[in-house]
């Protein structure tokens, strides 16, 4: 294997990680790059690396032995399972370096000459001692009319202002940070964003569009939650809790004191609020505080080719898609008469002309808006289920609790921070 000693960092996101036997350790996602002093060559410390669970973790240049067109090769398989966390001092390459301006004094390039420009890429290389710095840096002119930006890699001799305190400044871009969260899903996108300070997290969230940090939002911590939402003006946090799932807005809005909540309920619309006043009317420790208010609802007269078609919206996770709830109407909860269930298994058996009300399963027990948090999870046990109905005195359907809300109500509060007790301990060199 060839032992490359020069690579720009923005080639290196995607490449497999393997160990010294061509064991599978993860992906690259990003480079861990010093930047202390001013006017001292960076330094890259590390790989940001991507495991199959999709935590990120750090590893040292030291570690790597050779890097390919297709993989990275370390000369251990052996690597601490700790997440990622950056020292002070510190900065992601992709995620934090990028889109910053610098100063070019290259005499080669005079028209670069006192104007700010983007950076676009960082080349590393090795040097004899083994360490990997920053040599070269990739920016990127403005349009000038019809003229597109040009790309110049630049000696790190001939550049000024990449600095710690650059990156603390407001208004840095965010496009390259953005190209490495397309196609995640959104809870990596979550884990992504906590590895990030406080000011580059929320400028890349201010970025992303209200479907999309709706999403995102649902992944986080609660102390995050409320921190990343407290960032945004308030017309967009107000749209981003419409974008939400009405369960998960509620939880959010169950972290604020009632000023502060009803303070945003008032300005949401209220076909979105009025979903998300009523479950906060319940414990959050019960099952109508654990339900969503959007599960699949059809009439009986519903064909199976349509409720097959709801089943399949990207939208619906598959939790949820794994019941259809049949009632009479009115079909928004609270809903008319709940008449009973179907299975997706049930649906796929089916010829689809026939409709929902010849296959409806009657007999499966429902839960109840004050159910406590032990009942639900016996309910799911019982009938090996991962989704089911929640139905008030009246036999009108109020929702559904999926298995997904459940754990997170039993799991720890701080469960997407905390490390399991089996990680590895390693000091980084």
């Amino acid at each position: 294997m060839s032992a490359v000693s020069k690579v720009f960092v923005a080639r290196l996101v995607g490449l497999a990680v393997l160990g010294p036997d061509g064991e599978s350790i993860g992906r690259v996602r990003d480079a861990v790059i010093s930047v202390r002093l001013p006017g001292q060559q960076p330094r890259a410390l590390g790989l940001a690396v991507e495991l199959t669970t999709r935590r990120r973790i750090f590893v040292p240049m030291l570690r790597v032995t050779s890097i390919e067109p297709n993989a990275v090769t370390l000369n251990t398989g052996t690597v601490s399972l700790r997440r990622l966390h950056l020292r002070p001092g510190e900065a992601l390459a992709i995620g934090q370096i990028l889109d910053t301006r610098v100063r070019v004094v290259d005499p080669d390039l005079p028209d670069l000459a006192g104007i700010d420009v983007p950076v676009v890429d960082l080349g590393i290389e090795r040097t004899r001692t083994r360490d990997w710095v920053v040599a070269r840096v990739a920016v990127r002119t403005g349009r000038r009319g019809l003229r597109r930006g040009e790309t110049h890699v630049v000696e790190w001799s001939n550049v000024r202002g990449m600095t710690q305190s650059s990156l603390d400044l407001p208004g840095q871009g965010v496009a390259q940070a953005l190209l490495q969260f397309e196609g995640m899903r959104a809870a990596d996108v979550a884990n992504a964003l906590r590895e990030l300070p406080v000011k580059r997290r929320d400028e890349i969230a201010s970025a992303l569009d209200d479907e999309r940090l709706a999403d995102v939002l649902q992944e986080l911590p609660p102390d995050d939650q409320k921190n990343l939402l407290s960032h945004l003006e308030l017309d967009r946090a107000v749209d981003v809790l419409e974008a939400m799932d009405p369960d998960d807005a509620a939880d959010l809005l169950g972290e604020l004191s009632d000023t502060e909540a009803e303070s945003f309920l008032a300005r949401m619309d209220p076909e979105d609020s009025e979903p998300v006043r009523r479950l906060l009317t319940h414990s959050p420790d019960t099952a109508g505080g654990l339900m969503t208010s959007e599960p699949i609802i059809v009439t009986p007269a519903t064909t199976v080719a349509e409720a097959l078609a709801r089943i399949r919206n990207p939208d619906i996770n598959p939790a949820a898609a794994s019941l259809v709830f049949v009632v009479r109407p009115p079909t928004s909860t609270p809903t008319g008469k709940y008449l009973g269930c179907v299975h997706v298994q049930a649906l796929l058996r089916e010829p689809p002309a026939n409709i929902v009300g010849g296959i409806l399963d009657t007999d499966l027990a429902h839960l109840r808006p004050e159910d406590s948090l032990e009942t639900v999870t016996r309910y799911f046990a019982t009938y090996n289920l991962v989704c089911g109905p929640v139905v008030d005195d009246q036999h009108h359907l109020l929702g559904a609790v999926s298995v997904d809300d459940l754990l997170d109500q039993l799991l720890p509060r701080d469960w997407r921070e905390t490390e399991p007790i089996d990680s590895a301990e390693e000091v980084r060199s």
